[in-house]
């Protein structure tokens, strides 16, 4: 979620979901979201090209915009006290900007019990991330805008845990 989705859970960060999401049993999850664009989001605002684009739009500082921010960072703009220990805006487009905040879902137990399906994911703020989720930012107010084709996409970035029953 973005800054503009107001927070009821906490943001626990990216190294939070790492405690799990990093072994191949698991599905490298992490590993993933690392080697992906949207790890790097932060990163690209203060490159020459995203200084460029920002120059042009009468920005002065794309690492201080509200306008790329607002896509480039995770939780941007919601209150400090909504911010867990392990949370940075470094990270980018981190886990919980598509899959909600994690203060109650990023648990094993709670994990355990979402894999089982004994309770649903909106009951403890985890969103399954569809492509209205990707069109918040992927859309033609973003500078470097060429059409989002989310099927695509979907296979760059797709990360699911592996079903453990079809083996």
């Amino acid at each position: 979620m973005t800054g503009t989705v107001a927070a009821q859970n906490k943001y626990m960060g990216a190294d939070k979901c790492k405690m799990c999401h990093k072994k191949p049993s698991q599905g490298e999850q992490y590993k993933i979201w690392k080697n992906s664009a949207h790890a790097r989001a932060y990163e690209t605002l203060g490159t020459a090209k995203a200084k460029k684009y920002a120059v042009e739009r009468g920005i002065d500082d794309p690492q201080k915009s509200d306008k790329c921010l607002k896509c480039h960072v995770t939780a941007y703009n919601v209150d400090k006290k909504y911010l867990g220990k392990k949370y940075k805006k470094t990270d980018g487009v981190a886990c919980e900007s598509c899959h909600g905040a994690g203060e109650k879902y990023y648990k094993k137990k709670t994990m355990k019990k979402l894999f089982a399906k004994k309770i649903k994911p909106e009951s403890v703020g985890l969103t399954i991330p569809d492509e209205k989720v990707c069109l918040r930012c992927h859309n033609n107010e973003s500078p470097g805008f060429k059409g989002f084709d989310y099927k695509k996409y979907y296979e760059k970035i797709k990360h699911p845990i592996p079903d453990k029953k079809k083996k």
